[in-house]
């Protein structure tokens, strides 16, 4: 799968105001427009090997725009894969938990108005995993170019809660996911940022 999308020729901006363009971007599209992206992203989804192979993968609930993973849970439910949410980790500085999401899991808003588990629940460490033992991360993103590299929110969330990945031993396979219309030519990139194996749009996928 190649994407098929034009990647956006942008001038040279700080990330700040790319951030802010490509977000602009995405909130941009209609209810619609995100309804078929969103199965057009899934069905793209069911296609990869990281995810087809997978017994237990961590997705995330869309906020501001974001693509929506979530019409792929029927597919991964009935293949009894187990899924998990990231979860900001009480009293702890921008690290996440990954934590059980069923359909009986309680769910409250975090401080940034994203449905996660109830904090009672997620306290409760069989209801856990550590981030290593996943399968598969399917992340979302600002930004991304041909060459998978991510533009995160700016918040560092998953490059400090996945920077084991820089060291030997076991990891997740990390698949971004994004509207086309946030491709971009090319992105700077960090030291600490985490790889991605492959970034998946409405429109089709770049592999690193």
């Amino acid at each position: 799968m190649n994407t098929l999308h034009h990647a956006t020729a942008l001038p040279d901006v700080d990330k700040r105001a790319l951030r802010r363009f490509l977000r602009h971007q995405r909130n941009a599209l209609s209810q619609q427009e995100q309804h078929v992206a969103a199965q057009r992203l899934c069905h793209q989804l069911k296609a990869l090997p990281e995810i087809r192979r997978a017994r237990r993968i961590s997705l995330y609930l869309p906020v501001n725009g974001e693509i929506d993973p979530t019409p792929l849970l029927a597919w991964l439910r009935k293949r009894q894969v187990d899924v998990y949410l990231p979860v900001l980790r009480p009293f702890s500085d921008n690290h996440l938990w990954f934590v059980a999401y069923r359909p009986d899991t309680p769910m409250v808003k975090n401080r940034f108005g994203i449905w996660e588990p109830a904090e009672r629940f997620s306290t409760k460490r069989y209801h856990r995993l550590p981030a290593w033992a996943l399968d598969t991360l399917i992340v979302p993103l600002v930004g991304f170019d041909a060459q998978a590299n991510r533009m995160g929110m700016g918040g560092g969330f998953y490059d400090r809660s996945l920077a084991f990945i820089h060291r030997p031993g076991p990891s997740p396979a990390l698949i971004g996911v994004a509207h086309a219309c946030q491709q971009v030519a090319s992105l700077p990139t960090e030291p600490w940022d985490v790889p991605l194996k492959a970034v998946v749009s409405d429109q089709g996928c770049v592999r690193r």
